[in-house]
């Protein structure tokens, strides 16, 4: 597995980890505008915006074959 995908894999694995955390965290506030579960979904956002940057930026161009 190349350095890349290794990355990519880890990091899915972590957003994966967050999307569970903030799902529990929202079901257990009263208000989705509680400041922790804001700071857990920005969480969430920061690393899928940042696993979208990399992957795209490794993403290797089509071939044109099909």
């Amino acid at each position: 597995m190349s350095e890349i995908n290794k990355l990519l894999a880890d990091m899915l694995k972590e957003i994966e980890q967050l999307r569970i955390g903030l799902n529990a965290l929202s079901q257990n506030k009263t208000s989705l505008v509680d400041p922790e579960v804001i700071k857990a979904s920005k969480k969430l956002d920061d690393a899928l915006n940042e696993y979208a940057r990399l992957y795209s930026k490794w993403q290797e161009p089509p071939t044109g074959q099909d």
